[in-house]
């Protein structure tokens, strides 16, 4: 039996697809709207981080306290998927369909650049889904090119959990560099050479760390890099699969 409170949190997440907001039973007529709500919500999280949200934080943007804005959003959980739904729209980008490694990075760098946008997006837990519109959006395209490059259908849950992680650790990893800057890398390659002048017999007792390239000045655009292999190694796995 689906609660009270799981319906209407339902119905706030799909109230563009079919679904209306639920109407108070007592009390004043709503004078926001949810997407004015969650867009304030969203721009808090960009510019201070998802520790900075809370029901509290958002509903003093109105002048409101965080009880007035229950009604509207639910628990901050709610909240929560609230806005990670509403700020990943899927957006219109045409398939390359010239094949499954093609597709598929497009598919994952379109996501890279969602979660680039909102870096608080890859910490919230993937088991904590929002299960809303868009999310399903993603999934549909994601599954639309397995299905349009035959891919087994016993393969795809485990590649589905393979391309969502690799998309989610390496923005995660992206957005960490941009707040490192270059004195953040100044300092890396410090440490570094302290390294090597204390412990100048490092490279025999770790010679294949020794053997990789050094850093460069294009160290920022690592993750991207490493998204488009890790793709595409997964798409010459799914290729060959029989």
């Amino acid at each position: 039996m689906v609660t009270p409170n799981v319906e209407a949190h339902v119905r706030r997440l799909w109230r563009h697809r079919g679904t209306t907001l639920p109407t108070p039973r007592r009390g004043p007529r709503q004078q926001l709207g949810l997407d004015e709500i969650l867009d304030v919500a969203v721009a808090l999280a960009d510019a201070e981080g998802l520790g900075a949200v809370s029901t509290r934080a958002v509903a003093s943007r109105f002048g409101k306290t965080a009880m007035a804005l229950y009604p509207y959003v639910g628990t901050k959980e709610q909240l929560l998927a609230l806005m990670q739904d509403h700020a990943c729209p899927l957006p219109a980008w045409t398939d390359p369909a010239t094949g499954l490694a093609d597709d598929l990075e497009a598919w994952a760098l379109a996501f890279f650049e969602v979660h680039l946008a909102h870096p608080w997006l890859a910490a919230l837990s993937w088991a904590d889904s929002a299960q809303g519109p868009h999310e399903r959006d993603w999934m549909e395209r994601l599954l639309g090119v397995f299905e349009r490059w035959a891919v087994p259908s016993r393969l795809r849950p485990q590649a589905i959990t393979m391309a969502y992680a690799t998309v989610r650790a390496c923005a995660e990893t992206a957005a960490a560099y941009r707040r490192l800057g270059s004195s953040g890398a100044a300092a890396w390659r410090e440490r570094a050479e302290a390294t090597a002048a204390l412990l100048p017999g490092l490279p025999s007792r770790y010679p294949l760390t020794a053997a990789l390239p050094p850093l460069t000045t294009q160290w920022a655009d690592a993750p991207r890099a490493g998204l488009v292999a890790a793709i595409r190694l997964l798409a010459s796995a799914l290729d060959g699969a029989p």
